[in-house]
């Protein structure tokens, strides 16, 4: 009758005699994500168990910084090719650096790959990671590695024809033997239609399949309503789109830091050739987005080269075809035609930035696209790649400056400006601490640095919906907690969503909790307990938590699957059993926050009962001179044959009025106990409570609640055994549980009062 066993069921040494802190807020809607930073440099030493000791765990954080540099004579242009490490000189932020790693790498010396592992069928991203490409590494010595990115979201018909007419040229006329090309797209999900091959027919059957596409299941960028410009037409109204926008950057953003990161792995350089129709950012609103983008290019020294597929744009003051007459006097004023410059700047401007800022170039207001694959060739005919580690290793995310010199005059350089430094999460902006709680929600790898266990319950709010409460148990053992005058304080940010079977989310949580415990108790021994529930209809879900402590950053998740029964046809409808050793005063909040919508009911949370919270007991670890709480609650019992007939007749009468009956308190019989068994020998029994009416007449139940002193068992494991017995009908069920019962200590310690609730609640 409970929910999946959790965690602490099965580890319930975890569990300290000590009662837990209980936080419980309302349901909130999980703002949008930020990003996780780069690698950090240097060597820490961190000590594992108590002070006394002596085991020590070494963890090394160090990063290669790499950046291409490509050497061409003064008057000649031509590559030099005979140059040594010690030739060069890297500085950065003006201190000189110690050159670790040096390469040289020329398309000229490039081998045939043996592609016999590469797949054309169904690849994916994460192809890339493993190594699909190839057995061994080092078979990409000297070769251009190229991604063709089309980003058919933010492109008209028009554009993807330019886009892939002038890939067709490059694949069939102007591809190298060194040439490894891969291709993907950006439309309603990004794919990976073809990784890195020399094949020329297989990339023309990746690209040929976007010529002649819709824009069906793509998301096209909306309109940003102005006032200098708004159109006469049927409308009337121009609606505003930059938050539909703004969120529209980010996936795209994000499409590029996902093929960034999966081409961390491999030492060459890397040049994307990006398609887009644009790409607006309002703002700060895309900053975070865009920083991780551009940090994710450079960790994988990817140089990206944007092209805008629009071409060279005509634009007429008052508009084209496509919408109507412009009113008033912006079209004759100069107004209308400032704004359309300016939305077409904007639109250019983060592609200048991503080519700038990773080492590429951006090609605008042309409708030749093939100097963009000329300069990528250029660019990466022939390279060095050299390595070092910095010499700076604060962890504070800033830009470092790059500088190349070469001990000769008659050479011009070519390399990246610059690089983030790797953030630590005391030094990370609030969006990318966002971003990365989001991106842990999101990812299949769980996150271990916290322990994280959980137990959720299920209570019937009508016959199609169930109100499910959770219970999250985090160690206090595994949080930092800062000392402040008597008080131990921490901060805690908690994410959870579930997902439905068909994986589409219908319910979130996002709260920050700011944890207050009395120091002379010790958080270190307690438990931090977070409360809080979803309104779902029966069926299978997914659900996932992640929680935060905000002192370090480290980082705990738990997912699970959970089963919501539909129980119409089921002769005996109990909900879960909950057992609790703690009631803390409460009062009924709603779920979510702000008023409730028109029409809707205050939402009924079952483990409140008389202005008391119960506090779930998750691990079922029960002290001997503690008290134990049961609630649970027995839905639809049957009725005497006059009381269901005076019933049938009052819900006749209700139908043909229009009006919702209510269920009729009585006319039932339920009886109820609670029993203990130990090595299958009944050791103790609760009397036996008998009703005959619905103490919870809207919902159609009768709510049981169960008070039993444990003084009068011994310490040990025991089975508890719920008998529901509906007399008028004969039916019967008889849920069990194992809970365990353990002696008090010789002194024991005052119970802390709970955490401090997030402020609002």
């Amino acid at each position: 009758m409970a929910a999946p066993q959790s965690y602490a069921q099965q580890q319930p040494a975890q569990q300290t005699t000590q009662p837990p802190v209980q936080l419980n807020t309302p349901m909130q809607q999980a703002p949008t994500p930020a990003p996780g930073a780069p690698a950090s440099t240097g060597t820490t030493i961190q000590q594992v168990g108590n002070t006394t000791s002596n085991s020590f765990t070494l963890r090394v954080n160090t990063q290669l910084v790499l950046t291409n540099v490509v050497v061409r004579d003064k008057k000649t242009g031509n590559v030099i090719r005979d140059l040594k490490a010690t030739d060069f000189t890297i500085l950065e932020n003006n201190k000189p650096q110690k050159i670790t790693s040096f390469d040289f790498q020329t398309v000229d010396a490039a081998a045939r790959l043996n592609e016999t592992t590469v797949s054309g069928t169904s690849p994916t991203i994460a192809q890339i990671l493993d190594r699909s490409m190839g057995a061994d590494a080092k078979q990409l010595r000297d070769h251009r590695l190229i991604v063709l990115f089309f980003d058919l979201s933010s492109m008209q018909d028009e554009d993807i024809d330019r886009a892939v007419a002038a890939a067709q040229d490059y694949i069939k006329n102007k591809m190298a033997p060194a040439d490894l090309v891969a291709v993907a797209s950006l439309s309603t999900a990004l794919t990976l239609d073809h990784d890195f091959t020399a094949n020329k027919a297989d990339l023309l059957r990746a690209v040929d399949k976007y010529n002649g596409s819709n824009e069906a299941g793509a998301f096209a960028a909306g309109a940003t309503s102005t006032t200098d410009v708004t159109s006469e037409d049927t409308t009337g109204f121009s609606a505003d789109d930059t938050e539909y926008n703004n969120l529209n950057t980010d996936r795209q953003l994000y499409a590029i830091q996902s093929i960034a990161k999966s081409l961390e792995r491999l030492d060459q350089r890397k040049s994307m050739l990006y398609f887009s129709g644009g790409l607006a950012r309002n703002g700060i609103e895309n900053q975070a987005s865009m920083r991780a983008a551009t940090n994710e290019a450079v960790k994988a020294n990817m140089a990206i080269y944007t092209v805008d597929t629009r071409g060279l744009e005509a634009l007429s003051p008052l508009g084209d075809a496509s919408s109507g007459s412009l009113r008033g006097t912006s079209a004759y004023s100069g107004r209308a035609m400032q704004s359309r410059l300016d939305s077409n700047f904007a639109s250019q401007e983060t592609l200048g930035t991503l080519a700038s800022d990773t080492g590429g170039k951006f090609f605008s207001d042309s409708n030749d696209f093939g100097p963009a694959f000329q300069a990528i060739q250029h660019d990466t005919e022939a390279y060095y790649i050299l390595g070092f580690r910095s010499t700076d290793t604060k962890r504070d995310g800033t830009f470092r400056h790059l500088t190349v010199k070469l001990n000769r005059q008659d050479a011009r350089l070519e390399f990246r400006p610059g690089y983030y430094a790797p953030a630590d999460f005391q030094h990370q902006k609030t969006e990318d601490r966002e971003l990365a709680l989001n991106e842990q929600l999101k990812s299949d790898l769980p996150a271990v640095d916290i322990s994280m266990y959980l137990e959720a319950f299920y209570f019937r709010e009508n016959p199609n919906l169930y109100y499910v409460p959770m219970s999250l148990i985090v160690p206090g053992s595994q949080i930092p907690f800062v000392k402040a005058k008597d008080q131990d304080k921490a901060t805690l940010d908690v994410i959870a969503q579930v997902k439905n079977a068909q994986g589409i989310a219908v319910g979130n949580v996002r709260d920050t909790l700011k944890l207050a415990v009395d120091g002379n108790v010790g958080a270190a021994r307690r438990n931090i307990q977070y409360s809080t529930g979803f309104s779902l209809a029966p069926g299978h879900y997914h659900v996932k938590f992640v929680a935060r402590e905000n002192e370090t950053g480290n980082m705990g998740s738990f997912e699970t699957d959970l089963v919501v029964p539909d129980q119409k046809k089921q002769p005996m409808k109990l909900s879960s059993v909950v057992v609790s050793s703690q009631r803390t005063p409460a009062a009924q909040q709603p779920r979510r926050p702000g008023p409730m919508p028109p029409g809707m009911q205050q939402p009924v949370n079952p483990l409140i009962q008389d202005g008391q919270q119960f506090v779930p007991n998750v691990p079922h670890v029960f002290r001997q001179d503690a008290h134990l709480y049961l609630l649970y609650e027995l839905y639809d019992p049957a009725k005497e044959t006059a009381a269901a007939a005076a019933q049938a007749n009052t819900q006749a009468a209700a139908q043909q009025s229009g009006l919702k009956a209510r269920p009729a308190a009585g006319g039932i019989r339920v009886l109820t106990s609670i029993e203990f068994l130990q090595n299958g020998a009944k050791v103790l029994e609760t009397p036996i409570v008998s009703t005959d009416v619905l103490n919870e007449p809207d919902r159609g139940a009768v709510a049981f609640n169960f008070d039993v002193p444990l003084a009068q068992l011994k310490p040990g494991t025991y089975i508890c055994q719920v008998n529901v017995i509906d007399d008028a009908s004969g039916s019967f069920i008889f849920p069990r549980l194992a809970l365990k019962v353990v002696a008090p200590p010789a002194a024991a310690v005052p119970s802390a009062p709970a955490a401090t609730p997030p402020a609002g609640n």
